[in-house]
């Protein structure tokens, strides 16, 4: 099955939202060919001075840069100081091994990782799948699992504070909760997120994470995997393998990185300090990776976030998620397997980026480049 969404194109079919037209691809800063980025010869574009926007392939979606606005003073809400340091284990946490959760439930007493169905869970099996339709009104039923995973019995905890042993248990139970709720019939899509620190909606700071498994792809997943198909169709060639390599080469961007996996600041990224991780291999899910890569993912997402944490001192708020192939039965082989990590942080850890304004009515912007942001979270993680 190929998912696919409605075209966008102006009358004429000469705008196309997202593809860049010839005019773009030919005389705009960034071109994109094969697994190149580059400036033309011509150009007096500085990508470090001049604003400019930037392609996602991923999302066939733009950013504008404006990094001369690094310097502009800020008045604007500052966040509140972090919390102090945390218990091994809170009685009134609802996520603890042996407490009562806020359903009525009672958590056993777990000593590695917990999985359960949550209490509060935004899908749920029994939705009949059904559609309605009057005019422009427009609605589908959907059916879905929403579970809980505990990272660790420990409440103090967090990816970064863990050890690499203990993180490779959760990345086993990812991959077994990917292929169990895989398998159900009306399940195409299987969504693995994270979201961490109260700045980013997290209700509990027990170490935790959710899965929401569902019958239709979400928006986000459905614009990579037809950007994803759509580039094999082009060029024979993986999308994420062919940036991969081009990272690589250039190397500016580049975050972490181990034998098998590698993070970086993205090319497009929208938020400050967004990261990729992206395995050097291609699989399409992490049901493909083999033992020493469940390793190596579990080494990398502990120096990873432990350099966020490093880079202004504070549990650095964030929400990460795994984007895996579609489960309807297909290969996908176009699919490569991914995580992103978007946190808000700014300029401290008390100043957050807003998504306002322009961002919602046109195009999301930021201000310090890419290239800078890699610079610094390079220079922490080296050092870890």
């Amino acid at each position: 099955m190929i998912w696919s969404a409605p075209a966008e194109r102006s009358d004429d079919g000469a705008f196309d939202r997202h593809e860049p037209t010839k005019h773009d691809q030919e005389n705009c800063a960034v071109i994109q060919s094969g697994v190149t980025l580059r400036l033309p010869p011509h150009s007096k574009m500085d990508l470090n001075t001049h604003p400019h926007r930037r392609y996602n392939p991923l999302t066939r979606e733009w950013v504008l840069v404006s990094p001369q606005r690094t310097e502009r003073p800020w008045q604007g809400q500052i966040e509140a100081a972090p919390m102090q340091r945390l218990p091994e284990y809170d009685p009134n946490c609802y996520l603890c091994p042996g407490n009562e959760r806020s359903g009525g439930a009672r958590n056993p007493a777990y000593t590695h990782t917990f999985v359960f169905d949550n209490d509060f869970a935004a899908l749920q099996s029994e939705t009949p799948a059904e559609k309605y339709a009057d005019g422009l009104l427009i609605a589908e039923g959907e059916p879905g699992i929403c579970r809980v995973v505990c990272f660790s019995p420990r409440h103090d905890l967090t990816i970064s504070a863990m050890k690499p042993a203990d993180l490779r248990r959760v990345i086993d139970v990812w991959v077994e909760q990917f292929q169990a709720l895989g398998e159900l019939p009306t399940i195409n899509s299987v969504q693995i997120f994270e979201n961490r620190g109260a700045m980013m909606g997290a209700s509990n700071p027990h170490p935790h994470c959710q899965i929401w498994a569902e019958q239709s792809l979400p928006n986000e997943t459905l614009k990579e995997v037809n950007s994803q198909h759509d580039y094999r169709a082009r060029h024979d060639s993986c999308l994420l393998c062919d940036y991969v390599a081009t990272e690589l080469l250039k190397e500016e961007r580049m975050v972490c990185q181990n034998e098998d996996f590698v993070a970086m600041v993205p090319f497009w990224a929208v938020w400050p300090f967004e990261t990729l991780v992206i395995g050097r291999r291609h699989t399409t899910g992490m049901d493909q990776l083999g033992e020493s890569e469940r390793d190596a993912l579990a080494q990398l997402l502990k120096q990873l976030t432990s350099g966020y944490d490093k880079l202004f001192d504070t549990a650095f708020p964030y929400t990460m998620g795994f984007h895996q192939r579609p489960t309807d039965g297909q290969d996908h082989l176009e699919y490569h397997l991914h995580a992103h990590f978007y946190p808000p942080l700014l300029r401290s850890a008390t100043v957050r980026k807003f998504m306002v304004g322009y961002e919602m009515l046109a195009m999301p912007q930021r201000d310090i480049t890419p290239e800078q942001a890699a610079a610094r979270l390079r220079e922490v993680s080296d050092k870890l």
